[in-house]
């Protein structure tokens, strides 16, 4: 079984050869309808087999089959697909930001430009950081946004108030350590959780988030190496205090993380929007004791804001229903009140600006005791997040940053002369030029 990382290398290899599988659209038959498919995973499938129903009877010449293709399965079956030419890809493709620059330049042709069927009259549209990544070298637009991630900070309030933390003080990480080191004095909680030995994406995440809060990314935008600029180095910094400081505790092992959450161990979430229902589902016996705000700066005045991740709808070069599929994402991700409800049914926070005034962004939330938590990321948005340059060597960056951080954890290495000789790692493994 290929998992996500192995499965995006591949993709940036872009050697794949194996034969495709799966149904793409189908062709009317005798006047009926068109039948366009849509690969997604669950729960995100849930919102747009939802209002699907609801463009099939505004539109009785389009059928739309969503089907339940899985994440990470998705990823293989596309980029399989992708290798054999397009044979056998639904029409729509849901996709990651962290994905997107691999398939349009390793697969020219593979996706279908949008800008050709009228995407880019939507271009302010989305949240402000989106536009940017969906758009190649060649000016084309690629995909369009669905679902944006803004990080988040979530903190249980009974331990900070146990602590005597008045977690509104906190402006910049640098005040979240001191506040760290009293949780652990007082309460025995860490401040946050890492796995250590083998930081997976999801743990790399917070590492990327401290980055992008600072305009930076392992690429700029020319697509030159960053992964030793003095951001990446003053964000593995904090990392290294934070573990210095005995207050980061050790995911590692399976279902740890939840162990560790379930027993009051972890005082803060360094998650990103999507936790927003994700949290109560997991630990609904918290209810009441958890509150979110917008992460502190890295730097005094810095931007307390990043879209950590991102994902998207393409549609496949290949297919022989572009204007219909277009037309779907057009219906389900352009208006407010039909992407709102893709968002109650799938759980995915809209990137449609427009959909924010809606009264449920800040409305109320029991769990988090009152507080409107949809409003956090909302303000985080309104505030403006900068364009993140993925690149079609993501995968690599990921995973010498990985090693990188996995170093300074466990052995104490220096955050500057770590990410220097990873910085030139990648440099010599993807052909690309250091910046600066």
């Amino acid at each position: 079984m290929i998992n996500r990382r192995g499965v995006l290398a591949l993709t940036l290899a872009g050697t794949l050869t194996l034969a495709a599988c799966g149904g793409g659209g189908e062709k009317a038959e005798s006047g009926g309808p068109v039948k366009i498919t849509v690969w997604s995973w669950k729960p995100a499938s849930d919102g747009l087999a939802a209002v699907a129903k609801d463009f099939e009877k505004a539109n009785p010449n389009i059928k739309v089959d969503v089907q339940v293709i899985g994440n990470p399965a998705i990823w293989e079956k596309i980029t399989v697909g992708m290798a054999a030419g397009g044979k056998g890809l639904g029409d729509i493709l849901h996709i990651g930001i962290d994905y997107l620059p691999s398939y349009v330049d390793k697969f020219p042709g593979g996706l279908a430009d949008l800008n050709k069927l009228g995407a880019g009259k939507y271009k302010d549209a989305f949240a402000k950081g989106l536009w940017p990544t969906v758009t190649g070298k060649d000016g084309g637009v690629y995909a369009m946004p669905w679902e944006v991630n803004p990080i988040g900070f979530f903190y249980r309030s009974d331990l900070f108030e146990k602590a005597g933390i008045d977690a509104a003080a906190i402006q910049t990480w640098d005040d979240a350590i001191e506040a760290g080191k009293k949780l652990k004095e007082k309460t025995g909680a860490s401040l946050i959780g890492l796995n250590k030995p083998a930081a997976g994406s999801m743990d790399m995440d917070f590492y990327q988030s401290l980055l992008q809060q600072q305009g930076a990314f392992y690429f700029n935008q020319q697509g030159d190496v960053t992964l030793g600029s003095a951001p990446a180095v003053q964000a593995m910094t904090l990392i290294k205090k934070m573990n210095d400081a005995g207050i980061v505790a050790d995911t590692s092992g399976e279902g740890t993380a939840k162990k560790l959450i379930s027993s009051g161990k972890l005082a803060v979430l360094p998650w990103a929007a999507w936790a927003a229902s994700y949290i109560p589902e997991m630990r609904p016996e918290q209810k009441g004791l958890w509150r979110v705000m917008q992460p502190p700066a890295v730097t005094s005045g810095g931007k307390r804001t990043a879209i950590v991740n991102s994902t998207h709808l393409a549609i496949s070069g290949t297919s022989e229903h572009k204007a219909e599929a277009f037309k779907f994402i057009e219906y389900a991700l352009t208006k407010p009140e039909v992407i709102n409800k893709v968002f109650k049914e799938g759980g995915v926070f809209p990137a449609l600006t427009a959909a924010y005034s809606d009264p449920m962004f800040s409305a109320p939330t029991e769990y988090f005791g009152g507080q409107p938590a949809l409003k956090t990321f909302v303000d985080s948005l309104t505030e403006g997040a900068d364009a993140t340059f993925y690149s079609s060597d993501y995968a690599r960056a990921l995973k010498i940053a990985s090693d990188a951080q996995t170093q300074v954890l466990t052995k104490g290495a220096d955050p500057a002369a770590t990410l220097a000789t990873a910085a030139q790692q990648l440099a010599q493994q993807t052909g690309r030029k250091l910046a600066g």
